[in-house]
């Protein structure tokens, strides 16, 4: 069994703050306002030789009128269920709270190892309060401050007994060499309910309200054969539609976890097709050079006898040009239709992206092309290309050598990019392409 430690506790008393601290990278949003995170958030730690994952939770609640009590009680009794250590947070600023009691009534119920950890005890007089919390049962209270890392040291040190010393599992270390595929997309077009379908479990919380995903959730998966990081990110809107820092925040997130993606796949809601953010976002991944799959969500209500899927492929094509060579895919998560194929594709997508053609094939394909349609001359000097190779690069990149590089023009440009992709299949795969001098 690998090593996993939860952080639980009430809203506010710094989960997020020591998540951070301890995975040693600001992964999850801190912020002062309550209920900031809800999903499970995971991450990967190491100390002393233990190798560890730690997972964040959001603040605990009872009885309150909160949209998404419920939805966050579910995330945190997951964790407690997938987790072999429990670190119970509380605020040595705000002392003991009916809160804190009772969900520590709840933490003694279960046969678990649980660390009572006062945090926020940056001052003397704030330490002071740690004893207080003795009469939660939980045994002997570390003050730590987990904003400036005072005291986690003595944490880790605890903890060390209950992890097992071993060489990092898959589970225990972060999977870099895995490939990564990001669930980008506006607001409430089915994100989060697209990738709980793939897991077949509640890994992120869904509601028909806008905004319910704020950390870029990353989720390994392994079935059918197949191995990658998923991630599901907040919705993206427009700048003059952020509502509040926490969201300016989230959407930071999203387009991080873009720039590190392998693959994106863009969700869009099929009732309302594609729109200027869609394309913004598209246009975003183009740029940062990542593989992209287009994916239609709600497609179940869609009337089929008004509109049919190549009706509908070739609309969002005209919009999407010249962006037009990403695969499009319709599903629908409440029917599960499709859901599976659009990982299929996105693998696939990601062969696109990694693979090399030799020299010998490219230039025995091309160079006959090239040959019966020569770049135009301009100001009165013939361009002739000699040969081509594939060079590295963040995507599928070819330099095609020749006497006069600056005078190729883009849509002679843009014509070879569309033999590259006629013959070597770079569907969903932006190409570039650079002239240099022979």
């Amino acid at each position: 069994m690998a090593n996993v430690v939860a952080i639980v506790g009430r809203s506010n008393v710094g989960k997020s703050t020591l998540f951070n601290r301890l995975i040693e990278a600001k992964k999850a949003i801190m912020d002062g306002s309550a209920h900031t995170t809800r999903d499970r958030n995971y991450g990967y730690a190491q100390w002393s030789n233990r190798f560890f994952t730690v997972i964040d939770t959001g603040g605990y609640m009872c009885g309150t009128d909160h949209t998404f009590e419920h939805g966050i009680r579910e995330q945190i009794q997951l964790a407690l269920d997938e987790a072999n250590v429990v670190l119970f947070i509380v605020d040595c600023i705000d002392g003991l709270t009916d809160a804190d009691k009772e969900f520590a009534h709840l933490l003694r119920k279960i046969n678990k190892p649980v660390f009572l950890i006062a945090n926020k005890a940056e001052s003397v007089i704030a330490a002071m309060v740690a004893p207080s919390f003795y009469t939660l049962g939980l045994g002997r209270p570390l003050p730590i401050a987990a904003i400036n890392g005072s005291g986690t040291g003595d944490l880790l040190d605890a903890l060390l007994p209950y992890l097992k010393e071993a060489p990092p599992t898959e589970a225990d270390q972060a999977p870099d060499k895995l490939p990564r595929c990001t669930i980008l997309g506006r607001p409430n077009v089915g994100k989060s309910s697209f990738l709980n379908v793939l897991l077949n479990e509640k890994r992120s919380m869904v509601s028909p309200r806008s905004g319910t995903t704020r950390d870029a959730i990353d989720t390994e998966y392994n079935r059918y054969n197949k191995k990658f990081i998923l991630t599901d990110t907040a919705g993206i809107r427009k700048k003059s539609k952020v509502r509040d820092a926490i969201e300016f925040y989230s959407v930071l997130r999203a387009v991080k976890a873009m720039q590190e993606a392998d693959i994106c796949l863009i969700m869009i809601d099929a009732q309302h097709s594609i729109e200027a953010q869609d394309i913004s976002i598209i246009a975003l991944a183009h740029r940062y050079k990542k593989g992209m799959v287009l994916v239609v969500n709600k497609w179940d209500l869609i009337d089929k006898k008004i509109i049919t899927a190549n009706d509908y492929r070739r609309d969002l094509l005209r919009k999407l040009a010249p962006l037009d060579y990403l695969p499009i895919l319709f599903v629908s998560t409440v029917k599960k239709q499709r859901v599976y194929q659009t990982i299929e594709k996105a693998l696939s997508v990601y062969q696109n992206k990694i693979k090399k053609i030799p020299t010998s094939e490219l230039n025995k394909v091309l160079l006959p092309i090239i040959e019966k349609k020569h770049p135009p001359a301009v100001k009165g000097k013939h361009i002739q290309i000699k040969y081509c190779t594939q060079v590295t690069g963040h995507a599928p990149t070819f330099a095609f050598f020749c006497n006069h590089p600056t005078y190729i023009q883009p849509n002679y440009k843009s014509y070879l990019v569309h033999q590259l992709r006629s013959h070597f299949n770079f569907e969903g795969v932006p190409v570039q392409v650079v002239f240099k001098k022979k």
